[in-house]
């Protein structure tokens, strides 16, 4: 029995450390200017093609005029793109009415659009937590979930060290996340709150396959921005959203 057990923890050992380079992207993928696609501020190589999808992965739908605008192209070059891009599936269009007179049409990310932006070793992370799970049972994914959640929290933390006030800790938490792949920002709608955005998440796989990671990603949110403040998810990639989104704020406090 005693034997059993050391085969156990030797294996979750061994297993840990495979999910610390590929699901923490520390070690495989740390230098994320080597994907132009998961860079936005990288603009040097990248295709007309892959300026468009990048804009609409970062805002949203929107009109070949707005993209045009955006991107600083002819409203016409952009539509050659466009067609370009939905006749090999990345994009798809749609008509929509805003108020009065003719409707707009509005251009969207597909899933293959979406598949443009990688997911981080994804067949493989799959195959592992499918394994693991059948091998070793659901107790040694809460156990890879917790070990990812507490070197997640110690990493981010030390890099709090001195981050004074809430935007100082969100504008670090955003470069930590991009760092990573995230293609994170902070948005400040003016009422008070702030509006911590991942525009994608390279991990995706892995999330959609076991929902503890998510859950585990929000702890560490909450725990190193303080508990004076807090977070709350606002949008959520798995649950349809375009993106996963977080409003965050400073906690009333009780006299």
């Amino acid at each position: 029995m005693r034997a059993g057990h050391s085969r156990w923890i030797a294996c979750l050992r061994s297993t840990e450390s495979v999910f610390s380079k590929i699901i923490l992207c520390k070690s495989v993928r740390r230098n994320m200017s080597s994907d132009h696609l998961l860079n936005p501020g990288q603009s040097s190589g990248r295709t007309p093609g892959e300026r468009i999808l990048l804009a609409l992965k970062l805002h949203g739908p929107q009109t070949a005029a707005a993209l045009g605008k955006r991107l600083a192209i002819t409203g016409e070059a952009v539509r050659q793109q466009l067609v370009r891009l939905c006749e090999d599936g990345s994009v798809i269009s749609w008509s929509e009415a805003k108020g009065v007179g003719r409707p707009s049409q509005f251009w969207g990310l597909t899933a293959l659009g979406h598949g443009a932006f990688p997911d981080t070793h994804a067949e493989l992370t799959v195959q592992l937590l499918r394994t693991i799970r059948q091998t070793l049972g659901e107790d040694a994914i809460d156990h890879l979930i917790a070990a990812r959640e507490d070197e997640t929290r110690q990493t981010y933390r030390a890099a709090m060290d001195g981050k004074r006030n809430l935007r100082e800790r969100l504008d670090e938490l955003v470069r930590l996340r991009s760092q990573e792949g995230y293609m994170a920002a902070c948005e400040d709608p003016g009422d008070g709150t702030f509006l911590f955005v991942e525009n994608h998440c390279p991990i995706c796989a892995a999330a959609t396959s076991c929902q503890g990671f998510c859950r585990a990603e929000l702890n560490v949110f909450r725990d190193v921005l303080g508990p004076d403040v807090d977070i709350e998810r606002a949008e959520h990639i798995l649950a349809g959203a375009r993106r996963c989104a977080y409003v965050v704020r400073m906690a009333d406090r009780v006299a």
